[in-house]
Parts: structure tokens; C-alpha cells; sequence
């Protein structure tokens, strides 16, 4: 394990935090056996964490026509160009888990277009980088391109959303310097250990 500081600003004691805000950090710890840093940076600013993590949970949980692999590759696409070590680290480890396939993080994070993917996803991706970067650029043909690939216009917003709250994520994470867990590196690319 690291002994780097995880984020710029203080990590709170967990035993210190909103009860609320315990309980969910020690739920996500005994489900993954670690605590993302991501949980300990955030709960500097109560308040925030509770958005946060709400609207997280909100487009991440939620059953709609993206599969949960296919909007962990728009994080893990998305913080690729942005930069962002952390979520691409993270998320990264979620993506080869729920794809179960122990390079796609890689690919994807990397160059997208020349992933193992499909082509309905790479236009997915096309848009989800689109939003993250040039948002101000979108226009029907997008659209347009996203229904021949069989998108909805519910799955188009799930697609802009996902990659409008992880540019925010990533811009956080990258400000206060959050250092991704040294857990997430390996995760999805060995058998996991019983």
C-alpha cells in the first residue's frame, strides 16, 4: 500500500464523519474489501459527497438500455482524454470486471477506436467524447448517427450524462490530486483469491 496522500486536502477520520456518510464508506468496504479513495477525498465537504455520490449512483445503478460495462467505458474513455488518473484507474478495474475481459480497460483508455469493441460502441464512445470535450459542437447528425446504432434518445442522455458527470469527476479528482488505490491496479486481471 501507498503511504502517499491520497488527495491535497485532509481525508476526515471515517469514526469523525455523518453517520450517513460512515455507513455508506463502510458499506462500500466490506463489499469491495478496501476503501476507494475516492469515498475518504470526497467526505472532506459532507455535502458534496452526498451529491455527489447520489447522482453517481443515479446514472451508474439505474437499468436502462446501456449495459453497466458499456457506461464504465464511457468513464474510463472519457477520463482517458481528460487526463485523469484516478477514474481511469478505477473505473478501469470496474470496466475489465464487468466485462470480465482483462485488457479492455487498457484499449479502451487508450485509443477507443482501435478497442475491441463494437462499432455500435465506438459511436457511443465517439459521442460520450464529444460531450466531454465539445459539447457546444453537438447537433442532429449526432443524434442521428447514435439511432442507426440503435441508441434510443433515453440511452443518448444516459450517454451525455455519464460522460458529463465524470469530466466534472475528473476535473475534482485531477484539482486536489486524488491518488487511485493500488487495490484497482490489479483487479480484473488475476482470478480473484478465496
Amino acid at each position: 500500500m501507498s503511504d502517499k496522500p491520497i488527495s491535497r486536502y485532509p481525508v476526515p477520520d471515517i469514526n469523525e464523519l455523518p453517520d450517513d456518510i460512515k455507513n455508506r464508506i463502510l458499506a462500500v468496504q466490506e463489499k469491495a474489501g478496501f476503501v476507494p479513495n475516492v469515498f475518504l477525498a470526497l467526505a472532506y465537504r459532507p455535502d458534496e459527497f452526498r451529491a455527489f455520490f447520489d447522482y453517481h449512483d443515479a446514472l451508474m445503478e439505474k437499468d436502462s438500455g446501456l449495459s453497466k460495462g458499456e457506461r464504465e467505458m464511457i468513464v474510463v474513455a472519457t477520463s482517458g482524454i481528460n487526463q485523469c488518473n484516478y477514474c481511469v484507474v478505477a473505473h478501469g478495474a470496474i470496466l475489465r470486471i464487468r466485462e470480465k475481459n482483462s485488457v479492455i480497460a487498457d484499449q479502451v483508455a487508450n485509443n477507443y477506436r482501435k478497442a475491441d469493441i463494437t462499432d455500435r460502441q465506438k459511436a457511443m464512445l465517439d459521442f460520450a467524447i464529444k460531450v466531454s470535450q465539445a459539447a457546444e459542437q453537438i447537433n442532429d447528425s449526432d443524434y442521428e448517427l447514435l439511432h442507426a446504432n440503435g441508441f434510443s434518445d433515453d440511452d443518448i442522455w444516459d450517454i451525455g450524462a455519464v460522460a458529463a458527470f465524470f469530466a466534472l469527476s475528473n476535473r475534482m479528482a485531477n484539482m486536489i490530486n486524488m491518488r487511485a488505490n493500488d487495490e484497482f491496479y490489479l483487479m480484473g486481471r488475476l482470478p480473484k483469491e478465496h
